[in-house]
């Protein structure tokens, strides 16, 4: 499978060009619509914990941590993807961010040992996996009082229908094949 290459469109970062393995369904959130979420975003990342659930290319985390986020947490079960996300962060010198390499929902499925104040939710598109990772988040308490969660799915799906009924969505888009939404929860 050919390398892709993604590149960071803001902050201290802005215009490097990270390349990462070409895994099948492995598809970087487009420049197009992280410029969208992270304009939406422009004030809520400097200084933020963010957490990457499904991290796949690191497009979002690199990009929130580029943008001033205190701590960024990737989760990344795939092991070629994991080695380039490490790949990377080790070439950015990027210290506020860190690698789990294990299963999403393995690692949401315990008590929170901390919380977060922005998340990335961009599941497989063909997965069952929003839903649970997004039930995990509340039930385990990993959001902070106000977190905003970012949600990508294909365009065909009701996000709405699958997320718990304590979020309340407060920007809706779609580009392409992509449907993407920021939320919100408060305790």
């Amino acid at each position: 499978m050919a390398p892709g290459r993604v590149r960071i469109i803001g902050g201290e970062w802005r215009s490097r060009v990270l390349p990462f393995s070409g895994q099948q369904g492995l598809r970087p959130t487009p420049d197009r619509v992280r410029e969208t979420l992270f304009n939406w975003l422009q004030f809520d990342v400097p200084g933020s914990r963010v957490l990457d659930c499904f991290a796949g290319s690191g497009a979002l985390a690199f990009e929130a941590a580029s943008r001033g986020a205190s701590e960024v947490v990737m989760l990344e079960n795939h092991a070629a993807a994991a080695s380039d996300l490490l790949a990377n962060m080790q070439k950015l010198n990027a210290g506020q961010m860190r690698l789990q390499q294990q299963d999403a929902l393995a690692w949401l499925n315990r008590p929170a040992i901390q919380r977060f104040d922005l998340v990335f939710l961009d599941p497989p598109y063909q997965s069952d996996l929003l839903q649970q990772a997004a039930d995990l988040l509340n039930r385990q308490r990993w959001l902070a009082n106000h977190a905003k969660i970012y949600v990508e799915t294909g365009r065909e799906v009701n996000a709405a229908a699958l997320l718990p009924p304590d979020w309340r969505q407060l920007k809706s888009k779609q580009a392409g094949q992509v449907g993407y939404s920021l939320w919100q929860w408060s305790e």
